[in-house]
């Protein structure tokens, strides 16, 4: 049962910009913790930006300033400015039935239990 539905992916040039959304009207915790994550080819996935039920936001060291996570009822968003060669990735939602004391970014996936079937973010310089 797909729960969480990520759109909004693409190609763009550097400096440019994309807006990703996730479906997450079907996910019972979408008010609890939600991240976006991102996997390039040959890499780990990593963890992007963190939202806790206080709706406190967290951003990797490498994306501050230029990608901004929001939500609203529903959908969770990711707005990506900036763009960079190194943000190729496919980006993955995805969420954990936890309220506060979300994982920082960094953390990696452990306890990430839901997830979208990602979108490709490809930026060309």
């Amino acid at each position: 049962q797909v729960q969480l539905v990520e759109s909004g992916g693409g190609s763009v040039q550097a400096g440019g910009s994309l807006r990703l959304s996730c479906d997450a009207s079907q996910y019972p915790y979408r008010r609890h913790c939600m991240g976006w994550f991102r996997q390039a080819p040959g890499k780990e996935r990593e963890g992007v930006a963190v939202v806790g039920g206080d709706d406190v936001t967290k951003y990797a060291d490498s994306v501050k300033g230029r990608f901004t996570l929001s939500r609203d009822n529903k959908n969770l968003y990711l707005q990506m400015n900036s763009l960079k060669s190194e943000d190729t990735a496919m980006y993955y939602c995805a969420g954990m039935p936890l309220s506060w004391s979300c994982p920082q970014p960094g953390a990696g996936i452990r306890g990430w239990n839901s997830w979208g079937q990602g979108t490709q973010v490809t930026v060309s310089s």
